[in-house]
């Protein structure tokens, strides 16, 4: 997961340690300053429409990182 974080990190231009630690608190505010308009639409239109956040919280890669996250085993 650590990969993952890692290349969201990079995509935003946001240290990966402080994308992990606003992943953790739930606080987005800087990470979401740091997006373009347009992926900051898409995030927007994703938390919006429950089948698309369901589709996503579903893939493996958010399961994982969800579990890690929250210290689940």
């Amino acid at each position: 997961m650590d990969a993952l974080i890692k290349a969201v990190s990079a995509k935003l231009n946001v240290p990966a340690e402080q994308l992990k630690k606003e992943f953790e608190q739930g606080k987005f505010d800087n990470t979401l300053k740091n997006m373009s308009a347009e992926e900051n639409a898409k995030f927007n239109q994703v938390l919006k429409n429950p089948k698309m956040l369901e589709k996503l919280m579903s893939a493996p890669q958010a399961q994982a990182l969800y579990k890690k996250l929250s210290g689940e085993k």
